[in-house]
């Protein structure tokens, strides 16, 4: 097989994530989308791994052994990632990335005590 086509394929994937990492407003899907582009450098670091030691006999693998280290990595970060969406979704009630802000903010960047008083005396 040539070096092309998992190249492409990568390039491919890799935009695909991206994408879906600037364009999902929800966080989960989001988080699918890392997830996405980190596999596409996993292709990419197989097929010249591949590709290399075809050229030199004696390698090491390296682009393999990379590979399962970025594996576990992924794994660790969607646990811990997802952890952190549920509870959020739990606290919030939503996961949309828009809708989440700072807990020092309020909207438009005023202040949170001042968002409170001005609903004190609005209710006064």
């Amino acid at each position: 097989m040539h070096l092309v086509y998992p190249a492409v394929l990568s390039a491919l994937l890799f935009c695909t994530g991206l994408y879906g990492v600037l364009a999902r407003r929800n966080a989960i899907l989001v988080l699918m989308s890392v997830e996405l582009m980190l596999n596409a450098v996993n292709l990419n670091l197989v097929a010249f791994d591949v590709w290399l030691s075809r050229v030199a006999r004696d390698t090491l693998h390296s682009g393999q052994a990379l590979t399962l280290f970025t594996i576990a990595i992924a794994a660790a970060e969607i646990g811990i990632g997802l952890a952190i969406v549920l509870a959020v979704h739990r606290n919030r009630g939503t996961s949309d990335i828009d809708r989440l802000r700072d807990t020092a903010e309020g909207p438009d960047g005023a202040e949170p005590g001042a968002i409170a008083a001005e609903k004190t005396e609005a209710t006064a």
